[in-house]
This record gives C-alpha cells, structure tokens and sequence, in this order.
C-alpha cells in the first residue's frame, strides 16, 4: 500500500471568492423577497394557505431562531393585503334570554358605529319620552282616564249612601274601614238607644244593614277591578305615546341598517323592550357619586345601571384593519385564545352580563390567520383542546373554565357561539410535531400541512450572491452599517463552518443575524463607515472568547499533567481519542487517552464504561461492531479466544457515540500485534463491521482541539489527526490550522479503511492477504493474526488439560 500523504492546505478551508462579487458593499444590493434558501417550506406555505378547506392549518417545523415566524408573518401580511377585511362581531342583550346574548355580524368598521348610534339613541330617547309624557296632551288624556275612574268608583259608594240614608243607615268610616249604624233624626243611635227599641223594629234594621253591608262589600270587591283597568287604560296610553316618541327614532336606525336583518330584529326587540319599561326613562338618575361608591337609594331608578341592557359590545373591531386579520397570540393561555366572560361585584353579589363578553385571538383573526408558538400553546392548561374544539366544530364558543369544569355555581352567561373561519398556523420544533403527529391523532386531521425549513442550503455562486444580499437586507433591517464584499465573503464562511460543511452555509437567521450586529458593534467602535473583514473576525473571536473558559480550563490541566495525554512517543495498546464537549451555542474538542489490554479469554471485548454504566447505547454498539471485525477479519479457522478490554482514561462523565469506535479498534490491534502506536497523532472516526472508517461530527472541533494541545505544549513537529476520507468536505479550519498544515508542522490524514489508518499510527504496513490467503510476515494484520491464533491455541491446550482434572 503507498504511502498516505496528508491533505493539502487548500482541502481545510473553502474560501468565497468575495473578490467576483460585482458590488462594493451590501448597499449596493436589492432587498431580498424569496425564502433564503426555503424552496420546500415556501411551496408549503403557499399551499397551505392558498387552498381554502377544513383541517388543511400549518405546522412550521423546524429548529428555535431559524426566522420562522418572521418568515410566515411577512408572507401572511402580503397575502392577507389582497384579501377582503373581516366583519365586525358584536354582542348584544337577547331580550327574550339575558342569559344567552346575541350575536351580531356587521360589516368592517360597522360595529363602533352601531354602538355609538344605539347610546346616542338611548341618550336622545330618555329627552324624547320625558318630554312626550310631560306634554299637556298625555297629562289631559291621563287626567281624563283617572278621572272617569275616579267618577265610576265614588258613584257606586254614593248610589250606596244614597240607599243608606233613605233606611235611616249611617256608613262610618272608622279606621279599620267602612262601618254601617242605625240612625233617627240624622243621628247615630247609641247602643242603650238601640236597645231600647222595639224588637220587630231591631230585625228590620238588621236585615237593612245586612243589605246594604253586601253592596258595600260588592262595591269594594269592585274597586280594585276599576282600578287595574284605569291602570291598563293609562298603561295603553303611555303605550301609545311611548311608541310615538319612539318609533321615528329606532325608524332612522332601521333605514341606516336595513341591509342587516339581524340588526333590524335587534332593533325591534329593543323598541319592545324600551315601551315595556318606559318607567325607567321617566324616573331620575341615580347621583353619579352614589353609583361610584356602590350606593343605591331606595326607590331611584336603576339609572346607568338598567341602560346597560342597551348598550352593544364591540367584540372585535376591524375598522382600522385594510384586508384579513394577522394575528400572533404571545401568551395562547385558554382565556385569550376563546375569550371569557368577566364578573364584577355589586353590593356584595357577583354579577355579570353580555358587556363583560372579552374577546379571545380566536375572534381577533377571525376571517384570517392567527400564528401561535406550539410549545406555549401546549404548556397552557386546556389551551390545546380549546383550540382543536374551535377547529372541529367551526365555531368559538365562550365558557369559563370555571363553569366547564363545575368548578364554581355562580350565575353566569352562555353567548351565542361565533362561526369560525381562519387559518391557524403553528410555529414549533420538529420533535414536537413529530411528537404531536404519534400521540394525538386529531391533530393530522386538523393541521394537514408541515412546512419544514431547512439549516442548510447548498454553497455556490449563485448561492453567495443570494447570501450577500440576506445579509444586506438583514442589515438595513436591523439598521446595520453596510457591509464590505470581503466581509460579506467572511460571513459566509463562518457561516459554512457553523454549518459544519464546506459546501453549505447555514441558514439559521437569529445565529446570522447575532453575528451581524457585533460585526457592526465592531466596526462603529473604530469608527468604521462600513463593516470589513477585520470587524468581522473581531466578532467571531469575541464570541469564543466569551464562551470557551470551560475548554481553557481543561486545556490548562492537559499542559500541567493532571490530565494525561502524549502528543510524543510511541505506546502500545494506547491511542488519542478525540471527542467534542457541547455547551450549547459553543461546542470544543477535547482529546481522551483510549487504552486497551489483551489476554486469553472467551472472546469479549469488555467495554469498562458500559460496565460501570458511563456508556451510551451507541457507543456501546460501536465496542460491539469491534469484536465481530476481529473475529471475521482475522483466523476465521479459530474460535476468537481474547479478553479485551477498552477503557476513556480520566473519563468521569458519560460517553456516548461512535466516533472513537476506530480509535478503540487501533488501541486493540497495536495491543495484539505488539506494535507501538505514534502518540503524536489523534484519531477520529467510526468503523463498521467491515473495517470501513465512517463519517462522524464536529470533525473540525476535534482537530482543533488536538491542535491547541499541541500548540500550548510547544509539540508542533509533525503532530496530526486521522479522519475518516468522507469528512473531507466537511473542513472549516481556524486560519492557524491551516497554515501549520501548510508549513508541514500539523498534518491532517484522510483515511477509508482502518488498514490505512493502522499503518500512518504504526508505519509498519497492514498486509493483505495473498493467493494462499496468508498476510505478509512482520505485517500488522499478520501479527495480530498470529496473536489471535496462538491465544486460541493456548486456550485449547488449557482445555485440554483441563478434562482429566475432572475426569478424577
């Protein structure tokens, strides 16, 4: 096999060719329109929302700071634009139920104006009934009915005087009522007087008062009867004059709303409703202070109070709104999505009526779209279930949580429901979307359509170009200084290395951004009118610097010894493993001594964190994959006879992953076949059963880790990493990196096979088999083959030995 050279410089980095860009600075570009890199979600949004069926709602999934929600607002509001505006919605007192008010649909904008028409009506009848019942024609006519009441009720206790006086009878008025006495000569007879006279006349008498006792009762039986009439009589009247001081009135509001039939019926039942209780507009209000303190004198009108039944309560007011509703719910708690009915106390009770109905978003995007955070939602209690109920039936319907869950027995309200017509649009990650899809099987049927935005896109010219004008359009957004075209090509380097590939550029809007406005930082501390390069660089090494004590801490301990690492020798059975350590927005590489020790067993590789529980299942499947190569790669003709066992040297934390799996297989081989490994080189990468070394991640967090170890102990004569061949594309290299690999002081090796990768750490060659199917004497596969063999025969021998013992 030749001998493998290490990459050349330029494979590390891939540079943008800023200097073929055609402008100066980002000035000098157009606003971006387009999805940077979106091709799938934008066909999805514009899917979504353009097809107009049940359930077809959006779900935009993808990870936190990708400019999602900025992305689907701004697509929304250009859409919603060229749409109509939605209708009014407004609740009003059922006259008929007060418990279930009514709703009312209206034109955009129609809704305060209906409400300021009805209390300017209500304040212009109150005026109009006082003076129509003050007017000298109802007081005649009232006059008229109370005295021919008046007139019919003494008649009849005169025709009864009359009668009493012709038989000698005196009707008394005493203060338990009306008493009837004998009388002579215009007198009452006393009792004594009474007495006295003769016994035919004492039964003539009697039977006389007995008479007229019964018209009397029968007149007094009557005179309640008159009266209820007279009351009817001046209840018509006022009836009557009440509709005439009303009617032309409620008549010009009839003709302004006449196209809208659930107004004109509102209407109507409040003309009703006014002459039913005209009283109240006849009798004074209450003293505002009084109302304020919660006062109420007895007998005064309910006042402010009792108009309330009036009023109209505007639940959503589109008057300002040019086309459909957008709406984002930041707090989607089950009260704001649904709306509530609210309570106020009064006297001591708790009282509540259609003007206390709160709208909900629901109502707000109504006829439009209505963006909520998926995660919010789902954390609120009922929030979710509201929502979908919302959805199915196409109705929002307000009810109190209280009331929905017996909670509470105080008196409430039930309001009509609203039809409900509008796109919902999640914005989520896509763990909880997957999440949402398995577990809840309404939710598929309610949001049908997954708009999922992609962190990468692919890195060329056209694509730079495309980039340089995000990054202009984000600057002038933001209110940047513009940005050189250098500086735009060094952005979007950085942008390929958080991307982890050469070929890509990262398309996560708010880590773009971020970087951006400390670029511009940068560039107004020196006094700069536009961003450059150099401000650029200052950002990103500003922002490591800010994040990596934790990464300077352990490389301290490498350089003092605590932590044991070689980076010069040879050792058997020991390699450099490299790992990388995530503390969230900043990921580092860390180098692991990986040890191994061979004796005869039963053919385990023991890996010691799996045991002690530090390994993670795919770690632990990559120590597997080890013992399968071993025994299908070496002396297929004998049992595998090793006990293996594979060790992170100064691990104290849990491992996981299959990235050192190729370097455990290096640390077995050189322990088998006896042959030292080179400790100035570090090695990455996973291996399968084949013995193929495959791709792993933070590639370039590894090597710069092993890098900066070397650099801190002053070792840079020939130090490098072994990574697997396909993560060549993946190489964004620091700048110093690349030019001790250029000056040959640090060498990065890309190998395919581990038989590669064993001869670079041992500089003995691997072997392969010949015709005979033998490796080659003094090769490394040769000699761990023949460790393997004698290890098997050795165990046979014991064996062997062994049965006689028992035998006896």
């Amino acid at each position: 096999m030749a001998q493998m050279k290490p990459l050349p410089p330029d494979a590390l980095y891939q540079r943008c060719e800023s200097h073929k860009f055609a402008f100066h600075t980002t000035a000098d570009l157009e606003d971006l329109t387009e999805f940077v890199g979106q091709a799938r979600a934008s066909e999805a949004i514009q899917f979504g929302v353009g097809i107009r069926r049940h359930g077809f709602n959006l779900y935009l999934l993808g990870p936190s700071g990708m400019g999602k929600y900025a992305t689907v607002r701004a697509f929304l509001e250009k859409t919603a634009a060229a749409e109509p505006a939605s209708e009014d919605w407004c609740y009003v007192n059922n006259f008929a139920k007060p418990e279930n008010p009514r709703v009312l649909k209206l034109p955009p904008g129609s809704g305060v104006l209906l409400r300021e028409d009805v209390h300017r009506l209500v304040d212009n009848l109150r005026s109009a009934i006082r003076s129509a019942f003050e007017s000298e024609s109802y007081s005649a006519r009232k006059h008229v009915i109370e005295q021919e009441i008046k007139e019919r009720q003494d008649k009849a206790f005169e025709d009864i005087q009359q009668e009493a006086d012709q038989k000698d009878i005196a009707v008394l008025r005493t203060p338990t009522g009306l008493a009837l006495a004998p009388m002579r000569n215009g007198k009452v007879l006393s009792p004594e007087q009474f007495e006295n006279l003769p016994e035919s006349e004492h039964q003539h008498i009697q039977d006389a008062i007995a008479e007229l006792q019964e018209k009397l009762h029968a007149a007094l039986r009557q005179a309640p009867r008159i009266e209820q009439e007279g009351r009817e009589r001046i209840r018509q009247l006022s009836n009557e004059v009440a509709s005439f001081a009303v009617g032309h009135l409620i008549d010009e509001l009839r003709k302004k709303y006449g196209g809208l039939p659930e107004v004109v019926s509102f209407l109507d039942d409040l003309q009703s409703d006014i002459i039913e209780n005209v009283d109240e507009f006849l009798t004074p209000a209450e003293h505002p202070l009084a109302a304020l303190m919660g006062i109420s004198a007895p007998f005064a009108a309910k006042g402010a109070a009792f108009s309330r039944r009036y009023q109209v309560n505007v639940l959503v007011d589109h008057s300002s709104n040019h086309g459909a509703p957008v709406v984002y719910e930041d707090h989607p708690t089950y009260s704001n999505l649904v709306g509530q009915v609210e309570y106020m106390s009064h006297l001591g009770a708790i009282t509540t009526d259609f003007n206390l109905i709160r709208s909900g978003a629901l109502h707000q995007a109504n006829g439009g779209y209505l963006i909520l955070d998926a995660l919010k939602l789902l954390l609120q209690p009922f929030a979710w279930e509201a929502l979908k109920r919302s959805l199915q039936s196409s109705q929002i319907r307000i009810e109190s949580l209280g009331q929905m869950l017996s909670l509470i027995t105080t008196v409430s309200i039930e309001p009509q429901p609203i039809p409900l017509n509008l796109k919902v649009v999640l914005v989520g990650e896509r763990l909880l979307y997957y999440m949402l899809c398995s577990l809840d099987p309404e939710f598929n049927e309610l949001f049908k359509v997954a708009a999922d935005f992609e962190e990468r896109m692919p890195r060329n010219a056209a694509s730079d170009l495309l980039f340089a004008r995000w990054i202009g359009t984000i600057a002038r957004r933001e209110g940047l200084l513009p940005f050189d075209r250098q500086a735009v090509g060094r952005v979007i380097e950085q942008t390929s290395r958080m991307a982890g590939d050469s070929q890509k550029v990262l398309t996560h809007r708010r880590s773009l951004a971020d970087l951006l406005q400390e670029a511009d930082y940068r560039a107004r501390a020196a006094s700069r009118p536009v961003v450059t390069e150099a401000d650029v660089q200052q950002a990103i090494d500003a922002q490591i610097y800010r994040a990596d004590r934790v990464r300077e801490r352990l490389l301290e301990e490498f350089v003092r010894g605590t932590i044991l690492l070689d980076t010069q020798g040879e050792r058997v059975g020991q390699v450099n493993g490299l790992s990388v350590v995530d503390l969230g927005h900043f990921a580092f590489g860390h180098p692991a001594r990986i040890t191994a020790r061979i004796r005869i067993g039963k053919g385990e590789v023991i890996d010691i964190e799996r045991e002690v529980e530090l390994s993670g299942p795919i770690h632990s499947k990559g120590v597997l994959i080890l013992s399968s190569f071993l025994g299908a790669h070496y002396a297929p003709d004998h049992p595998l006879s090793l006990s293996a066992s594979l060790v992170f040297e100064q691990s104290y934390g849990a491992v996981e992953g299959d990235s050192a799996s190729s370097a455990e297989l290096y640390a077995l081989l050189s322990a088998l076949a006896g042959l030292p490994v080179k400790q100035s080189l570090a090695v990455t990468g996973s291996v399968n059963q084949h013995g193929e070394v495959q791709a792993i991640g933070g590639v370039n967090e590894k090597i710069e880790g092993f890098f900066d170890l070397c650099k801190a102990r002053g070792q840079m004569e020939g130090q490098g990493v072994l990574i697997p061949a396909s993560n060549i594309p993946h190489l964004m290299l620091r700048q110093d990196v690349v030019e001790a690999a250029r000056n040959g002081t640090f060498r990065i090796y890309a190998v395919r096979t581990i038989d590669e990768g064993i001869e670079i750490l041992t500089g003995v060659p691997a072997g392969q088999r010949d015709a005979s199917g033998k490796f080659p004497e003094g090769s490394v596969n040769g000699r761990v083959e023949a460790r393997l063999v004698d290890l098997a025969e050795k165990r046979l021998a014991a064996g062997r030995n062994a049965e006689p013992e028992n035998q006896t």
